[in-house]
């Protein structure tokens, strides 16, 4: 039965005190789950930016099922410091994370451009890379607007409207249907819900708003005992934190496919069916920085229908997953990652 408790009354249990060690098992992070790997890429990229002499790496851990990344340090560390830095590092790179009064991908080219230009003036080059991974003023639709990026899966449907959270939940912004009924204010930002994404299966008990990324967000009539319009989903917010930073790790481009001209990023391809984008993520045995694992993801071999086993294994990768975005009615989701 699921513990449906409400946050103001509970709070996420805290990261155990344990003797500081240079390997982490990430438990709660499957590698078929489109959102947990987006989440690996943001918490690297948060400990990056906020302790980067622990030189944080990832490996996936093959001999001990269930299959499971390891992070690794230069510098031994506690779940709580590795929480704590991650937090820390979420604060830094949500600066980033302002459009400018949009709420969603449904612009001009001109005010991509102009986007794009005062980001690649700024002092940061995380803003340019965060925009750089959403949308391009080279990919243009035929109504003038511009092509989003393929794991932007809502466009104001239902009033979920992706800029909005790509914005709030790095950080921690109430959703307005929370705030409203919350009497107290829920700490969003607080290291033990990035502890509880990354250290322990997930149990999605937070009424925050999430991307799609999660193949539990799909949640159709068929076979379900509520109306799922009526039934409030639940997410991971400390995952989705994770992986709204980690969006900037997948740049993008203008690309033309099928006699069209698309916009696609590191890892992503075209996929049967309305809407249809494939999202494709390695699995890798040795220790990886970010700027490694961006270069797996970019590497042809991975957006091969059938990748070449003897190629892969050359890279270090040992296994291929495959995620798919559908639409399901007017909503697109991602289904659980294949392994290919």
């Amino acid at each position: 039965m699921t513990d449906r408790r409400d946050p103001d009354l509970f709070d996420p249990p805290p990261a155990p005190d344990q003797p500081g060690e240079t390997a982490h098992r990430l438990i709660g992070l499957e590698p078929d789950n489109l959102l947990a790997f987006l989440a690996l890429l943001g918490l690297l990229r948060a400990l990056e930016a906020a302790r980067p002499d622990w030189r944080p790496r990832a490996q996936w851990d093959p001999d001990h099922p269930p299959l499971r990344p390891v992070l690794t340090l230069a510098t031994p560390a506690t779940q709580a410091d590795i929480a704590q830095a991650a937090a820390e590092g979420c604060g830094v790179l949500a600066a980033d994370h302002r459009f400018e009064g949009h709420t969603d991908v449904t612009f001009d080219q001109q005010t991509a451009r102009a986007l794009l230009d005062e980001a690649t003036n700024t002092q940061t080059r995380g803003r340019a890379a965060l925009l750089g991974a959403v949308f391009s003023d080279g990919a243009v639709k035929d109504d003038g607007k511009v092509a989003a990026a393929p794991l932007v899966a809502m466009f104001g449907q239902g009033h979920q409207h992706f800029l909005t959270r790509l914005s709030d939940v790095p950080k921690g912004v109430l959703p307005k249907s929370l705030a409203k009924k919350k009497k107290k204010p829920l700490d969003l930002n607080h290291p033990d819900r990035l502890a509880a994404a990354l250290f322990a299966p997930w149990t999605r008990q937070d009424e925050t708003d999430g991307f799609r990324w999660d193949p539990e967000e799909d949640r159709r009539y068929a076979l379900r005992y509520r109306d799922p319009s009526k039934d409030a989903g639940r997410t991971e917010h400390g995952a989705n934190r994770l992986a709204a930073v980690g969006l900037a790790a997948l740049p993008g481009a203008a690309v033309e496919r099928r006699g069209q001209i698309h916009f696609l990023t590191l890892g992503t391809e075209l996929a049967p069916g309305r809407g249809g984008r494939a999202v494709t993520w390695p699995i890798w045995a040795r220790p990886a920085s970010l700027a490694t694992i961006q270069a797996l993801l970019g590497h042809p071999a991975l957006a091969a229908a059938t990748p070449p086993a003897e190629t892969l294994r050359r890279l270090g990768v040992i296994g291929i997953h495959r995620a798919r975005r559908i639409a399901v009615g007017k909503y697109f989701n991602f289904t659980r990652a294949e392994a290919l």
